[in-house]
C-alpha cells in the first residue's frame, strides 16, 4: 500500500508541476514573450516556492529582463551573475570574446576587459586562457559590484574607472589584449530598442553618441599607449558601422581588420599595435 501511495503522490506532484508550468507559459504568452515555453521552464526551475514563482512570472510579464529575475545570464556556457541596473551580456558578444581568446597567447598574458559590465567577457577569458592576468574596468558602480562577484574569486582585478583612467599605471605598454564591449547604438536610435533594454539597463551601456562610435574613438585614441607591442584591441560594432570604425582604428596607429559571424549577426573590429 505504501508503494501505491508513493506512486499517487508522485503522479499528483507531476500533475501539479505541469499545471504550474502551463499556467506560467500562458501568462508569459499573454505578455508577448516570444520564447514563453523556454522562459517558463527557467522560472519554474529557479523558483523555490509557488509564491516566488508567481512573483517572478509577474515580474517577467511586466517587462523586467528574464536574466535580472533569475539573477544570472548564460554566456559561453558560464552562469554570470547579473541583476537590476546591470547590462545583460548578449549572445552576439560571445563572438567578440572568442576572437579575443584566439588573439591572446596562453601563459602569462595580461588582458583588460574594458567597459566590463557584469564581467562576462573576463569570466570567459579566465576560464579559457592559461595563467592570464585579468583586469576589468567599468564606470558604473553596480556593474563593478557584479563584476567583482563574477571575477575576483578566479583571480580577476576589477576597477571602477572611466575607461583607462583609474587603472594601475604599471599596466601601460604591457597589455596583450584589450577587449571592449562599448555601447554603439546611436543616440537617436535608443527609442527603438526593446523596452526591457531601454527601460531596465543603464543608458550609459547603450548610448554610443551621435553615430554610435563615441566610445570607440576614446578607446582607440588611448589604446596604443596601453597595449604591449603586437597587442590587440577588439571592439564589437555593427556591420553598418564597421567601415567608420576601421578608419578610427587606423587613424590611431592600429593595423586593423574586421571579423564577422553571420549566425550571431556579430561584427568585431580588431586592431593590432605595431611590433616595433
Amino acid at each position: 500500500m505504501q508503494n501505491c501511495k508513493d506512486a499517487r503522490c508522485d503522479t499528483n506532484l507531476k500533475q501539479f508541476s505541469q499545471a504550474t508550468s502551463d499556467n506560467t507559459v500562458s501568462i508569459l504568452r499573454g505578455a508577448g514573450c516570444v520564447y514563453a515555453e523556454e522562459e517558463a521552464a527557467l522560472l519554474v526551475a529557479e523558483a523555490k516556492t509557488s509564491v516566488e514563482l508567481a512573483f517572478m512570472t509577474a515580474s517577467r510579464a511586466s517587462g523586467l529582463p528574464l536574466e535580472h529575475i533569475l539573477g544570472w545570464a548564460e554566456f559561453c556556457g558560464l552562469r554570470i551573475a547579473v541583476g537590476p541596473g546591470v547590462f545583460v551580456p548578449r549572445r552576439r558578444t560571445e563572438f567578440l570574446v572568442r576572437e579575443a581568446v584566439a588573439c591572446t597567447p596562453q601563459g602569462g598574458a595580461i588582458v583588460l576587459d574594458l567597459g566590463c559590465g557584469s564581467g562576462a567577457l573576463g569570466a570567459v577569458i579566465l576560464a579559457q586562457i592559461k595563467d592570464v592576468s585579468l583586469y576589468a574596468a567599468d564606470i558604473e558602480p553596480e556593474a563593478v559590484r557584479y563584476a567583482r562577484r563574477n571575477l575576483t574569486d578566479s583571480g580577476g582585478h576589477v576597477y571602477e574607472s572611466d575607461l583607462f583612467e583609474s587603472l594601475p599605471d604599471s599596466l601601460r605598454g604591457h597589455i596583450d589584449t584589450i577587449v571592449a564591449n562599448m555601447p554603439y547604438v546611436p543616440t537617436d536610435s535608443i527609442e527603438f530598442l526593446p523596452a526591457e533594454a531601454r527601460l531596465h539597463e543603464p543608458l550609459v551601456t547603450l548610448d554610443g553618441g551621435a553615430d554610435g562610435l563615441a566610445l570607440h574613438r576614446r578607446v582607440a585614441a588611448a589604446a596604443l599607449s596601453w597595449l604591449a607591442p603586437s597587442g590587440h584591441l577588439l571592439i564589437e560594432t555593427s556591420r553598418a558601422q564597421a567601415t567608420a570604425a576601421v578608419k578610427i582604428f587606423r587613424q590611431n596607429g592600429l593595423a586593423t581588420r574586421v571579423a564577422r559571424n553571420n549566425e550571431l549577426e556579430a561584427t568585431v573590429i580588431i586592431g593590432t599595435k605595431p611590433a616595433g
